[in-house]
This record gives structure tokens, C-alpha cells and sequence, in this order.
């Protein structure tokens, strides 16, 4: 019997196209999901709770929410800039729970795991503005996990860095030589964590074997963080 069964659950995927959300929806496919798969855009206040009425019943909730990080100098961070990374990063978050949490509070059960980043456990220069969207999801994420564990409700988030999609790791980056040496100096693991390695470890959560992790935030980058 597969461990990792999730026949008859129904889970939702944001930003479906980009960022971790093409081998999400396969994985949780493959594994016997529902899939939901929402490639749109999230910024307009009343779409995350559209988005779940069309949906329906949504019994894991996967917020994955990215945008290119910007490499601008603190000093010349601009409002628009500012504003951009958390209208589609921050925004979307407590307007995506507050839609589901009625449905999931009236079962006594759901999950909602979060795709972030480990900038915001780690120092990065030129990354003020990223680092400062993704903290304010790790930090919501971690509030709501505590408050809703009693409703029988896991919300956990991931801290990825170096790990290997689309939107921060094209091609492009990946065969460049300087890119590959700053792998083998920064990151123990040598490598990329790969797509898939990262979105087990979101269905290991996502299922009833992660039950006893709430408000919790796993880094998932090769041993970059801690230093």
C-alpha cells in the first residue's frame, strides 16, 4: 500500500504554471489527488476567495507563491517594488485561509502548507525587499499554525533555496560554470535539491503521517540554512 495515498482528497495548487506548481500538480496526481490547479493571478483581494468557491471542497490548501526576485540595494528600494512582492507573495496568503478555514474548521480537518523561501532565514545582500515578503509569510504561517492546531487543522510552511524550477533556477542559471561553483562553496548538499526530492516532502506533509506538525517551518535547501 502506498504510505502516500491521497484517494479521495481534493488539493488545491496556486500559481499552478510557475515556481513549484508544475511538479506539485503532478506529484499530488500521481499520488491519487483532486488537483485544483490555478495558474492566475491572485493580487485582486476578492480572487482567493472565488478561487476556493470554484473549488469547492478543499481538503489541502498549497500556497505557492513566488515572484523573480528583485537585486535591488536597500537604499534605492522603491515603493512600487516594495509593494509588488507583497501584493503576490504576502497578500494572497491570509485571503486564501480565511476563504477555506470555515469548510475546514466545520470537518475538523485540513492542511495548508506554505511554498516559501529560506531568504528569509538567512541574510542575503541586494535581497531586502524579497527577504522581507517571504519573513512575512514564514511569520503568518507560523502564527495561524499554532492558533488553528487545536481545530484539527496542520499549517506548516517550506523554506526552500536551491532548489531546482523555473522561476529562480532556469537553465540558464544552472549551466552557467559560476553558478555551479557557488553550489559545490555555498550549499553542502552540492547540488540542487531536485523538483521532486522538494515535493515529496510536501506530500509527506500533506498527509496523515505529518499530523503532529503545526506552525512549523522545514528548510529545504541542501544545508544552506542553518550556517
Amino acid at each position: 500500500m502506498n504510505p502516500l495515498d491521497f484517494s479521495g482528497k481534493r488539493v488545491l495548487i496556486t500559481q499552478a504554471t510557475d515556481f513549484m506548481g508544475p511538479v506539485l500538480v503532478d506529484v499530488f496526481r500521481e499520488l491519487g489527488a483532486t488537483v485544483f490547479a490555478d495558474g492566475g493571478s491572485l493580487e485582486a483581494p476578492d480572487r482567493p476567495a472565488a478561487l476556493v468557491a470554484e473549488a469547492g471542497q478543499i481538503d489541502i490548501l498549497i500556497a505557492n507563491l513566488g515572484v523573480p526576485a528583485p537585486a535591488t540595494p536597500a537604499a534605492d528600494v522603491g515603493e512600487d517594488e516594495w509593494r509588488h512582492a507583497f501584493s503576490h507573495m504576502v497578500d494572497p496568503l491570509p485571503r486564501l485561509v480565511r476563504a477555506v478555514l470555515p469548510q475546514m474548521r466545520a470537518r475538523g480537518s485540513g492542511k495548508v502548507i506554505l511554498i516559501g523561501s529560506a531568504s528569509a532565514l538567512r541574510g542575503i545582500k541586494r535581497a531586502s525587499t524579497y527577504s522581507a515578503a517571504r519573513g512575512a509569510q514564514l511569520a503568518y504561517m507560523q502564527a495561524v499554525g499554532v492558533e488553528l492546531a487545536s481545530s484539527g487543522i496542520q499549517v506548516n510552511a517550506i523554506a526552500q533555496n536551491f532548489v531546482d524550477n523555473p522561476t529562480y533556477f532556469p537553465p540558464e542559471v544552472q549551466a552557467n560554470p559560476a553558478f555551479q561553483d557557488r553550489l559545490k562553496r555555498e550549499v553542502p548538499l552540492g547540488r540542487l535539491v531536485s523538483a521532486r526530492e522538494d515535493a515529496m516532502f510536501v506530500a509527506y506533509l500533506a498527509s496523515v503521517h505529518a499530523d503532529c506538525f503545526v506552525g512549523q517551518v522545514f528548510p529545504v535547501c541542501g544545508g544552506w540554512v542553518p550556517r
